[in-house]
């Protein structure tokens, strides 16, 4: 079973800090999309909230009576998050799905999309979860990946069934019902101590992503967060 890898402990040992590294920038990108498009939930969720980091970024920026609860099916990463419950932050070893009564001002769905055997099923059944959900999705059908012929890589390391531009992602996120509010780009990628190729490629990304944002990421290194009702 693909899923086994998050149960076993096999994707804890290929990816030991289970990605809390990316937590802070997560948090800032979700802030800001929730600062300009004026919304302020007293409840959020997150779907895979991996170590629970994000989360407890958030609980240190938002408002103190803001109530936060992460859901994790790995039991390795839920043992991770055991450290920053809270009386306003917990945690669950439990698919949402499967929990009912369940539900939020926002869910946050980040780096999971990618991971699922069946995604369209998945985001039809969660929308009635939250009014406003945020996804972040990474873009990985890029010239920087073609050129690695990373793709295989990414399956067995981290996981990913799934690769993703972000006119894909509109369309599927359109398809299963959901409006799309704002989105911003973020930036993953960087180049030091990679071959020539590599620096010269990360210039001419940075240089077109300030012309055209869009197309600047078919060359590799973002991601793409959504908000969405």
């Amino acid at each position: 079973m693909i899923d086994d890898k998050y149960l076993n402990g096999s994707y804890l040992k290929n990816n030991p800090s289970w990605h809390m590294e990316d937590s802070l920038t997560k948090a800032k990108n979700i802030l800001k999309i929730l600062k300009r498009n004026k919304l302020a939930p007293r409840s959020i969720g997150e779907i895979g909230c991996g170590a629970g980091k994000t989360l407890r970024q958030l609980q240190m920026k938002m408002d103190k009576e803001c109530i936060f609860t992460g859901y994790e099916i790995s039991p390795q990463a839920y043992q991770l998050c055991q450290k920053r419950i809270n009386s306003k932050l917990k945690f669950k070893l439990k698919d949402i799905l499967k929990e009912k009564g369940s539900s939020f001002d926002l869910i946050l769905v980040l780096d999971v999309i990618e991971h699922l055997e069946d995604y369209f099923t998945f985001l039809r059944k969660i929308k009635s979860k939250s009014k406003h959900k945020i996804f972040q999705i990474p873009l990985e059908i890029n010239l920087f990946h073609l050129i690695k012929n990373s793709f295989l890589t990414f399956r067995d390391s981290v996981g990913h069934l799934h690769f993703f531009n972000d006119q894909m992602v509109f369309r599927i996120l359109k398809e299963t019902g959901y409006e799309i509010i704002d989105y911003l780009y973020t930036d993953y990628l960087d180049f030091p101590d990679q071959p020539l190729l590599y620096k010269f490629l990360g210039l001419g990304r940075n240089l077109i992503f300030g012309l055209n944002k869009s197309l600047g990421t078919r060359l590799g290194g973002y991601s793409l967060m959504v908000l969405v009702k």
